[in-house]
Order: C-alpha cells, then structure tokens, then sequence
C-alpha cells in the first residue's frame, strides 16, 4: 500500500481522504481491529467522517499482535511496565516510515537536526530495551553530526560543562530528557542559556512525586534560564510525535489528529475546552492500526492546540466490555 501519500497531507480534505483508505485498509488485513469494529456493528462502507471511525483501547497493544500486515517485524518496540505488569508490544514492519515520520515532524516544528547539539538526559528508558524514544533520539543524535552530541545516564557535572563549551561557540542546543532527570540536572546547576531548547518527555512515575506540569515548566525554566520549556508527546503505540513549544500546548505533525471523547461515552466527541479521553489518529501508524483510544485525559484548544491534564486508569475507561475479544 502506497505509504509516502501520508507525509504530502497539506488540507483538511487530504487527511480525511488518507484517513479514510487507511481505515479501510486496517479492517481489511488487521484481524483484532476487525473484530473490534464488528463488535460495535461497524459497517465499513458506511463510515465517511473522521468521528465514525472505531478508536482501538491502547490496551489491546498489551494482549493481542495489532498488525495490518504479514511482513515480519523488523522491530519490536516495548511500553516501560512496572514490575510485574504486562507491557504493551508495537511490531514495527516498517522501519522507514517511523523514520520519515520523526525527521520530518522534527524538521517541521525545529528545522534540520544537523543545526543541532543534541544532548540526551534518559537514563530510565536507557536501562532497558526496545523504547521508541531511544530509537529516534539515537537517530537524532547520529544526524546531528555534532561531535558533542550524546547520552548522559547521570554525569551531570559533565553535562553541565559541556553545555557551558557549547555556548560559547553559538551552537544551538536541544536538551532532551525525562522530566526527573532533567528536575535533578538543575537542582545541582543553575544555568542561564540562549540558543537552547530544553524538551521534557514527562517520566517521573516512581522516580519521585509527581507535580503538574506547569510547576515543573516553572522549575525547569528557571533551573535552565530560559523562557519556554518544550514537550514531546509520544507513545510506543504510535509512530508519530506531537510537539509543545511552550505553555503545554501540543501542535501536530500533518498526519497526526487528537479527538478528545467522552469519558463516560467512548464514542461521543467533546467540543473545544472540554476534557476527556484522548483519541489519537497517527496515519505513520498504517502496518498496525492508526486510531486507538489512550488513557490520557486532555482538551483541544481555539487555536487547534491540545492539552494533556493526566492520565485515567482502567476503571474509569467506560466501555471496556469491549476488551473480551
């Protein structure tokens, strides 16, 4: 199936009509998200809007092979459990367009990466295997082509000096981390830093107590001097990324769209303002199953903006009879 038609999506009209051959495609050659569909009595012929589309729960990535394909993984990404939890498996057929799909999201939001320093502040998702996270960082770092660039566990004296030789040439900096990792870096340093994007991917679970995020923006600006702290928001289920320049606002890429659900009634869409559960149509996503149904709460914008307020657990997911398949 003709992949590349995803990343040339410029109209409304585009994504729909993308939509719409992936979806049909999706209930064709993927056997758990067809019998989801037959479960809530989809017709496929009749769904013409976005909004008629089934969204798959997330959960299903922990107990079934979501797959639209026979091609054998080239790759397995793993969500991080706590112990003794069952993770969630994304068997990624196809390398290239998680690829394409994170250069040129990163291209469109922050320019070419190859402008770049691209320092790493991971270490929870560098002592185990299989995160998507490292894989594009990893990619990122490598076409940086910045001698500099790296992954730092905890040698934050290290870093700290680096990102001081770093300002002094007027390299541009982008500090990616975990939200702990990045808390602790200026609990012992405080910097006052231009040309620098400093970007959380949340990531405190278990780590130390959690805060909202706007104290965490309001720590890690001033820990960091600078005005904005930016977001990614991604998932192992996903093979796009959404991305924050401030104040928790997420953008996304032009094959990428958030529904905002409600909560009690999983297949009635909220309007702007209103919170509710996430729904997440990520059309990079084609081998697997493209709209799925998070556990995040969150809200749209005016502007066409999202928000993340939290996450919700699996009780509060109304319509999870739907799980029995």
């Amino acid at each position: 199936m003709e992949n590349n038609a995803i990343f040339d999506i410029r109209t409304k009209r585009d994504f729909l009509t993308q939509a719409l051959r992936i979806f049909k495609f999706q209930y064709t050659n993927n056997s758990v998200y067809q019998a989801f569909c037959k479960l809530l009595n989809v017709d496929p012929d009749t769904v013409l809007t976005l909004e008629q589309i089934p969204f798959l729960p997330i959960e299903f990535f922990k107990s079934k092979e979501v797959l639209s394909t026979t091609t054998l993984p080239e790759i397995t990404f793993t969500s991080s459990g706590t112990t003794g939890s069952e993770t969630s498996k994304h068997f990624v057929t196809d390398l290239s367009i998680y690829e394409q799909s994170y250069l040129k999201a990163f291209n469109h939001f922050y320019g070419g990466i190859s402008d770049y320093c691209v320092l790493a502040l991971l270490p929870s998702y560098l002592e185990r295997t299989g995160s998507s996270l490292i894989y594009m960082v990893e990619d990122l770092i490598k076409k940086s082509n910045h001698p500099k660039s790296g992954f730092f566990l905890n040698e934050y004296e290290q870093l700290q000096e680096l990102i001081l030789e770093l300002q002094k040439t007027n390299t541009k900096i982008l500090i990616i981390g975990v939200s702990f990792a990045l808390l602790e870096f200026t609990e012992q340093y405080q910097l006052s830093l231009k040309d620098a994007v400093i970007m959380e991917t949340g990531g405190m679970k278990g780590r130390r107590k959690e805060i909202v995020r706007q104290e965490l923006h309001q720590l890690l600006s001033q820990g960091f001097g600078v005005q904005q702290i930016h977001s990614e928001y991604g998932m192992t289920e996903l093979l796009s990324q959404a991305y924050s320049k401030g104040k928790g606002a997420f953008d996304c890429p032009n094959w990428m769209k958030i529904l905002v659900r409600d909560t009690e009634d999983p297949l009635t869409y909220l309007n702007t303002g209103k919170s509710g559960g996430i729904n997440v149509i990520d059309l990079a996503n084609i081998n697997s199953c493209s709209f799925i149904a998070t556990q995040d709460l969150g809200k749209m914008n005016q502007d066409g903006t999202f928000e993340i307020i939290g996450r919700f657990d699996n009780s509060d997911i109304r319509g999870c009879n739907l799980m029995v398949l």
